[in-house]
């Protein structure tokens, strides 16, 4: 496996298409948006050079890494000679959909079909694609060239050849997969995110505030950030669309989104991306600053 095909230019896109070109894999970058590739491009000489300036990585590391790299906006010529295409465009089905039936007709029988997607089934996507024992999920985590996990999840379909060389390629990548199977919210977004709803309902039912939640859970249970700050940094816009595909999936209510993300992402508070979520990032990329509605 030597060509590698990322879709999607964004934050998860351009971290896969990094860290792939970072191990030596010749990797084209597609997005149908010029400028959205000149951020991706510019997102990962960025994170180069922080690792450069980290002493993780050499000068030569960085320039080779780039060269591997190659920006495009045509879909059917980059996935035509491709032997991976992984997917990561926005969480939204309809959007994955009509990419997986491209990719159906554009890409060789042996190509293998990944998605990134955090939630979304495996399965649905698949049987839009002709031959849905080649089609897997790649759910890699955010930072994608420092966190470890990638989650491979089997669709119904998907083939034990298949599995057996994503496995084998994650570990090519330096990274630890975890296999799953196709269930809504797969293992860690069906335990993370009712975690997050939850600390949101406990803001909004007046409990505790920001700052004293992400504490508790910080401290208290070791995590590296609170669930609140997490949300942030996820994007509540993301979290939103998980929770609605596992509340349609499951039909259980401990899986309906608080109603105050719902009216948080209607108002554009989205979190770091968008200037303010929980806490208030005019100032500051870290969650330092409570955000004013919450302000006690």
């Amino acid at each position: 496996m030597k060509k590698i095909t990322v879709i999607g230019a964004g934050t998860m896109g351009n971290g896969i298409a990094h860290t792939f070109a970072q191990k030596g894999f010749a990797v084209t970058l597609v997005d149908i948006s010029e400028a959205a590739l000149e951020r991706g491009m510019n997102t990962i000489a960025t994170n180069l050079d922080r690792m450069v300036a980290k002493g993780s990585i050499s000068e030569a590391d960085k320039t080779e890494t780039l060269s591997h790299l190659q920006p495009s906006t045509d879909l059917k010529a980059a996935a035509e000679t491709s032997d991976l295409i992984v997917e990561a465009a926005t969480e939204n089905l309809d959007l994955k959909l009509k990419i997986f039936k491209q990719l159906s007709e554009f890409a060789s029988e042996n190509c293998i079909l990944a998605t990134n997607t955090s939630s979304i089934s495996i399965t649905q996507i698949a049987a839009v694609v002709s031959n849905p024992e080649r089609v897997i999920g790649m759910h890699f985590m955010n930072p994608v060239p420092l966190m470890k996990l990638v989650e491979i999840i089997n669709g119904y379909n998907t083939s034990a050849a298949t599995t057996k060389t994503i496995m084998s390629l994650s570990e090519q990548l330096g990274k630890t997969p975890v296999e799953v199977n196709d269930y809504p919210g797969f293992v860690a977004n069906r335990i993370l995110m009712p975690m997050i709803n939850e600390s949101i309902e406990t803001l909004y039912n007046g409990v505790a505030g920001v700052s004293e939640i992400d504490t508790v859970m910080k401290l208290g249970m070791a995590h590296p950030m609170g669930p609140l700050q997490l949300a942030d940094f996820i994007g509540l816009d993301v979290c939103l669309a998980i929770l609605h595909v596992m509340y349609d999936g499951f039909k259980n209510p401990k899986y309906a989104p608080c109603p105050l993300l719902v009216n948080m992402v209607r108002a554009g508070k989205l979190g770091v991306k968008s200037g303010e979520g929980f806490y208030n990032y005019a100032a500051s990329k870290k969650a330092e600053v409570v955000a004013d509605q919450f302000k006690k």
